[in-house]
């Protein structure tokens, strides 16, 4: 399972809604690995879950109230946040944005089916 790309141009992948105010782009994947960008519009939430997967992400811009494991922290471009196996955590866009993920292995559940 990976990508079929090893160049991959942002203007060549369409962005996916995947709530209200929040779209997405998987822009790379092998199993073992998953780089997804998330826009959000201001007011957006990224509502508290959990999943196996260690998730890495990147502030690329925006303002974002970030909850991990009950603790809050207002992060803004520049920043990142790690989120450890099961972790709950989840995001309110306090100013719009985008989020620049990093899984492993990779979210399965974000493919399609096929």
């Amino acid at each position: 399972m990976f990508s079929s790309q090893r160049f991959i141009e942002d203007s060549a992948i369409a962005w996916e809604p995947v709530g209200e105010g929040v779209t997405r782009k998987i822009m790379a994947y092998d199993a073992h690995l998953m780089l997804v960008k998330v826009a959000f519009e201001k007011g957006a939430v990224g509502s508290l879950h959990h999943h196996h997967h260690s998730q890495g992400t990147h502030i690329a811009s925006g303002v974002f109230e970030v909850e991990i494991a009950g603790e809050k922290k207002q992060l803004k471009a520049g920043d990142a946040f790690f989120i450890p196996s099961n972790e709950v955590h989840g995001v309110v866009c306090l100013e719009a944005g985008m989020l620049i993920d990093v899984f492993s292995p990779v979210r399965e559940d974000f493919l399609p089916r096929q």
